[in-house]
């Protein structure tokens, strides 16, 4: 402490104290020196809900760039705000709002939550979105934390674009609820200008709970493919992960798999097993928060600092590899077959240690990255939902003992298979049958089109004489024109864009006979590569029944609880390579030949009653080729007479005649 010590004059001694001392001294608060600030009201209709309370309140748009007259064309960006509040007397766990968006809305940031279907940001929300909590997931009661809305309440602030709204419009959601099962939510209502929303969600007294587990996790979901993240070492800043990929569905497949997903919170992979980044680099954790708490961490051998890594599995030469590898189910150069193919194949397992930053130095601050995505080569499309905390996984002991480990903690991400949109396959189907001269192809752009100047994307393909399904489609473009001209067909100035697939496949009916019929199906690869192990699998809504062999392939009718009237097909042994597509002979005359593998199957019509194979029953209705749903051609090969008419090949008939003649010349002649 300073003190200055001041004299003052006698004559001012009534006024001032003669000797007086000023101290210059640190301030210091013992407890709260001024009442804290008071929360914010609530509103009025939540002091009468005894449930869930949820709000939505618009609160500003402003008008975007690019300016326009339409109405209905102008973008607006908008603001407004999402409320969660457990006004009841139980926990709610991992709560998910439904807004119900309706002016064309994208969503570009929701601070508090993530899209439950995984998208990433921005979205197109113009039909409505489900949001789930990040990182409060659940909120406690009322009466547990003693009114305390931090621990009750869930916030989320919602920024966005929204289109065909008028200048004075407030445009609000038609509707807002919770999505978690039990709870009943009726219409909710507008006050304040209209532009605030509330309803009061109860339990619905007719659901029927579920008997409850000894566990606050919840139940493991059912998918197509199911990635589990494992906690199976946790230290004060960093832990050991464990990512486990299994594949549920009979014909879902991955090859070279790609996975990436997103860190919230600032963490970066030190280490990887089993596993590996595309990008191997440390330079965003060196400039990034991460170099500035830990300075003296030597970044270069660090894995990956990317807030979204690219994560591919190893090849199988590094199985062994004691410093990345020596994992079961790991290192397969990233393929994941379906289950009835080969069950150790359909999982994957990779580690990883994940390093973190403040303030989640605690060992149980622990949170799984969010936004997975995985995908392949020419494989199905996967959307992936948000993380789940499960139950955690067992493990049988390492050292062999008949003990189980468990993980400290687990989330569970469940990923299904999308139906291809129109142009966004990736293989394709053409149909072709011995009563018809001509091949239906692919379907025009039936796996996209990227240039369209010189081609008409929207037009119909032209019919094919079959020898040209042996080449690629440059050369088609003479065969196809003069198949026309023979045909009587007309051409159009602007001719069709190509289909565009790494992959086709041609069903052909090879014969029809009183008792069973068959068919020819022939795989194209058009890629550089070869596909080991390929699958095909071809659905037939009525003809499957009837299913008898394949010659040259390996064969299988899937039981009808996986899926009905399917038949897979497999290469045999030491053929399971598709072969990718290969140089000519010469390049100026002889083009490119495709991969292409080819195999007859028989059916028998025993106990099929009123089966028309020339009328439609024999072609396929779904096809796919490793999983990926192919794009069919809307019609099918006819006979020579009218439209659906049945056409009688003359063959067998020429062939009859011919041998009866032969019997009665050489009766006459003997006589």
């Amino acid at each position: 402490m300073r003190c200055l010590i001041i004299h003052t004059p006698f004559w001012l001694f009534f006024v001032l104290v003669s000797n007086f001392e000023l101290c210059f001294t640190q301030d210091y608060i013992i407890g709260d020196s001024q009442p804290a600030a008071a929360a914010a009201a609530a509103p009025p209709e939540q002091n009468e809900c005894n449930g869930i309370f949820l709000t939505y309140t618009f609160l500003s748009r402003e008008r975007e760039f690019p300016y326009v007259k339409n109405v209905s064309a102008q973008a607006w960006a908008f603001r407004a705000q999402a409320t969660v509040v457990n006004a009841g007397p139980t926990e709610l766990d991992n709560w998910k709002m439904y807004i119900g968006f309706q002016h064309r809305e994208i969503l570009v940031s929701a601070a508090g939550a993530v899209l439950v279907d995984g998208s990433d940001f921005p979205a197109a929300v113009g039909k409505g979105a489900t949001l789930a909590g990040y990182t409060q997931t659940d909120l406690k009661t009322s009466i547990e934390t003693a009114g305390d809305y931090n621990q009750i309440q869930a916030t989320i602030d919602i920024t966005g674009t929204q289109f065909g709204v008028k200048k004075n419009g407030i445009p609000m959601p038609k509707t807002i609820r919770l999505e978690n099962e039990g709870f009943k939510c009726p219409q909710p209502r507008r006050h304040r200008n209209k532009s605030y929303m509330h309803v009061c969600c109860k339990k619905d007294p007719k659901f029927k709970q579920k008997p409850p587990k000894k566990t606050k996790f919840l139940p493991r979901q059912n998918g197509d493919l199911s990635l589990t993240y494992d906690v199976l070492q946790a230290y004060g800043n960093n832990y050991l992960a464990q990512v486990t990929i299994d594949n549920n569905n009979p014909l879902g497949r991955l090859d070279h798999w790609n996975l990436t997903w997103e860190w919230k919170r600032g963490e970066f992979i030190s280490t990887m097993r089993g596993a590996y980044t595309h990008k191997i680099d440390y330079s965003d954790c060196i400039f990034g928060p991460q170099g500035q708490y830990y300075q003296d961490f030597d970044f270069s051998q660090v894995m990956n600092c990317e807030k979204n890594p690219i994560i591919a599995d190893l090849p199988s030469n590094r199985a062994n590899d004691s410093k990345v590898g020596k994992l079961p189910f790991c290192c397969k150069n990233g393929t994941i077959l379906p289950p009835l193919m080969d069950q150790s194949k359909a999982r994957s397992i990779f580690q990883l240690q994940v390093y973190k930053l403040p303030p989640d130095f605690n060992r149980t601050a622990l949170y799984p990255p969010q936004k997975w995505k995985i995908n392949g080569i020419l494989n199905p499309s996967y959307k992936c939902g948000a993380p789940i905390r499960v139950e955690p996984t067992q493990f049988p002991d390492s050292t062999g003992l008949q003990a189980i480990t468990t993980a400290i903690a687990s989330w569970q991400v469940v990923c299904n298979i999308t139906t291809p949109k129109p142009k966004q396959s990736r293989c394709c189907v053409s149909f072709s049958a011995y009563y018809n001269d001509s091949v239906i192809p692919c379907n025009t752009c039936a796996c996209g089109c990227d240039e369209t100047q010189t081609c008409n994307p929207n037009s119909s393909p032209l019919l094919l004489p079959p020898e040209a399904l042996l080449v690629p489609f440059d050369n088609r473009t003479v065969k196809a024109k003069a198949w026309a001209k023979i045909k009587h067909l007309p051409i159009p100035k602007k001719l069709p864009c190509p289909d565009n697939c790494g992959v086709s496949l041609n069903w052909h009916i090879n014969s029809d006979y009183i008792s069973g019929w068959t068919a020819r199906i022939t795989l194209f690869n058009w890629e550089e590569y070869p596909f080991e192990d390929w699958f095909a699998a071809v659905q037939l809504d009525k003809a499957a029944k009837g299913y008898e062999n394949v010659y040259s392939f390996n064969g299988t009718k899937l039981p009808p609880d996986m899926i009905k009237n399917t038949i897979l097909f497999q290469g045999l042994e030491g053929l399971n390579y598709l072969m990718g597509e290969t140089n000519g002979t010469d390049p100026s005359y002889d083009p490119r030949v495709p991969g292409k593998q080819q195999s007859v199957i028989s059916f028998t019509k025993k106990n099929l009653r009123n089966l028309n194979i020339k009328e439609g029953d024999g072609f396929p209705s779904k096809v796919y080729f490793n999983g990926e749903e192919c794009a069919l051609p809307p019609h099918i090969p006819l006979g020579n007479g009218a439209a659906h008419g049945l056409h009688v090949n003359s063959e067998p008939v020429m062939l009859l005649l011919t041998i009866m003649a032969f019997f009665i010349l050489f009766n006459d002649g003997f006589h």
